[in-house]
């Protein structure tokens, strides 16, 4: 009989596989930035939350806070130098005015991160008020990241083409939701469990839509006089 820990730490390692490819999903508008030396009308406004979003669960998952969450330490410090990675080669493309933008929204989330360590740390002195504390915040930032996907939903319906939604992204947010809800269910971590629900009923609708209008799809129309691909926005929930 497998105990409840070991299941938990597979299900982590799977949830870390899966987390590890949404994070690696942006690399071919990457590879198209690095091609043309130019950001064109790519934004880093995703890639910039995704940093502060790692970070709060990096130290969400600090044993002084919210004690045996290894696996989501692991997966989102991964994370969070794979996304400073992408920023730093958004802010070497960007005109000036973009990365002055850059540079005041990272300074922003350095000082509200640092306010959320501190308060954490001399207000709170258990582990189980810290872990709400952190937890709401961490819960507010990924339903404010499920903006960009109900952004790309809508724009699904309106033009009934799912041409600017990849099924694989949209299969591997539902897996991952999927993967991490169950993770939460087995040492019951409510923190864990509603952002990953409703990332997982986010990838649910997303697939949903893309098997609606997959038939009405125009895959050879382009709206420009350059062809180029989509801009991935991914919504990691842990």
């Amino acid at each position: 009989m497998v105990s409840t820990e070991t299941a938990r730490t597979v299900i982590g390692i799977i949830g870390n596989v899966i987390s590890f490819g949404l994070f690696m999903s942006p690399i071919p508008t990457f590879v198209q930035i690095i091609k043309h030396k130019a950001v064109e009308d790519f934004k880093p406004d995703p890639y910039l939350a995704t940093i502060l979003n790692c970070a709060m669960w990096v130290f969400y998952g600090m044993p002084f806070v919210h004690p045996d969450s290894l696996l989501v330490i692991t997966i989102n410090s991964i994370g969070f130098f794979i996304e400073l990675i992408y920023v730093s080669i958004f802010f070497l493309y960007s005109p000036w005015a973009k990365k002055k933008k850059m540079l005041i929204i990272l300074l922003i989330e350095t000082i509200f991160f640092a306010v959320v360590v501190v308060i954490t740390l001399l207000v709170f002195h258990t582990t189980i008020t810290r872990s709400y504390f952190v937890g709401i915040l961490c819960i507010i930032f990924n339903i404010g990241m499920y903006t960009s996907p109900l952004t790309v939903m809508r724009l699904v319906i309106k033009t009934r083409s799912v041409k600017y939604m990849p099924f694989t992204l949209s299969l591997a947010n539902f897996c991952n939701g999927i993967v991490w809800a169950i993770y939460a269910l087995l040492k019951f971590d409510p923190n864990v469990l509603i952002p990953n629900s409703l990332g997982a009923l986010s990838g649910l609708i997303q697939l949903i839509l893309y098997a609606t209008y997959y038939r009405t799809t125009n895959w050879d129309s382009d709206g420009s006089t350059r062809p180029r691909r989509p801009e991935v926005q991914m919504t990691d929930n842990v």
